[in-house]
């Protein structure tokens, strides 16, 4: 058995909109392909100001593969929940997940650009008060029962499909986000692991008398990219990883966490680092077969502004050779 994981952060350097429609075109078309194929997860992320288009509008995405879809799941791995208006953010999400019929999950988080906050006109140095209120007014908000807020009283309808709300997680890799997903009750999504961190969530889900679980990704995540050639396909596709990697990097300062963080500065390095590999269709179906006959594969088929015709080979390597040799 194999999960296959698609992300999509559509970013297209030179932000032409005639190439960005044709890259939101073919994420639409490959989620269905993978509907076709008996379902999977496709994962999200929220970005804004970024020179390469980075992913600013993750529901909105999340709602259209959804629509084009009856098996895939959907997970935003983060909604950066302080940006928002609470009971904007709640009504989306709830009319999502009745779309859907549950198959969206959310995982909320503070995020760490304070260029993001100054944008939106939010203030960094409260983000987490921000996202304390937010929580509060989300969960609240998806009773469907009237609440006090901000002086008056609101109701958000329609209620959820999922019940007692949708799937929402809290993200983050320090002690104050471990602590508050306790205080919430609420499952936390760690973005690299973090065994301190973790028996830390525990111990307050004890004290606050709240029921969780925590999540992180394996030691040894990676993103998969497939061609009949290793060689070949690190020279055609390399610099589109490199072109992502270093971007993220960018962002990242020294108290930042990830399992994505990739510290590579040529296509050399990130070949050597192994977070973004370039694996053989047979090479895909021999390290399955030694997980036990269960796989993960998380891949990223337009990465970096991949050429689309190069995100579609890599599909059709998974469709045509590596899934079927694992039936």
């Amino acid at each position: 058995m194999a999960l296959t994981m698609l992300r999509f952060n559509c970013v297209q350097p030179g932000l032409e909109p005639e190439e960005m429609a044709a890259r939101y075109g073919a994420m639409l078309d490959m989620c269905q392909a993978l509907d076709e194929l008996g379902g999977g997860m496709v994962s999200l992320e929220e970005h804004h100001g970024a020179f390469n288009g980075w992913s600013p509008s993750p529901l909105t995405m999340a709602a259209a593969i959804l629509s084009r879809t009856t098996k895939v799941s959907v997970s935003i791995s983060a909604l950066l929940v302080p940006l928002h208006d609470p009971l904007r953010i709640a009504e989306d999400i709830a009319v999502i997940d009745l779309m859907s019929k549950g198959r969206l999950s959310v995982i909320g988080g503070l995020g760490y650009r304070p260029s993001e906050y100054a944008a939106h006109g939010k203030s960094w140095a409260d983000r987490g008060k921000i996202m304390d209120e937010c929580v509060e007014v989300m969960l609240k908000a998806w009773t469907g029962e009237p609440f006090e807020y901000r002086g008056t009283t609101v109701q958000v309808t329609p209620r959820p499909f999922t019940q007692p709300h949708p799937p929402f997680l809290l993200g983050g890799t320090s002690k104050p986000a471990a602590r508050r997903a306790a205080r919430f009750g609420l499952p936390i999504m760690f973005a690299a692991p973090v065994p301190e961190i973790e028996a830390h969530y525990y111990e307050k889900c004890t004290e606050y008398g709240t029921q969780g679980f925590a999540m992180a990704p394996p030691p040894s995540f990676y993103h998969v990219f497939f061609a009949e050639d290793v060689d070949r396909g690190w020279a055609e596709m390399g610099e589109h990883l490199l072109h992502e990697a270093v971007t993220y990097s960018s962002w990242q300062t020294s108290d930042i966490k990830s399992s994505a963080h990739s510290h590579a500065t040529s296509v050399a390095e990130l070949r050597e680092e192994g977070l973004y590999r370039v694996m053989s269709p047979a090479e895909a179906v021999d390290e399955a077969a030694a997980a036990g006959g269960f796989a993960i594969f998380s891949m990223h088929p337009l990465c970096g502004g991949m050429p689309i015709e190069l995100g579609w080979k890599q599909f059709e390597l998974l469709r045509d050779e590596v899934l079927p040799a694992l039936a």
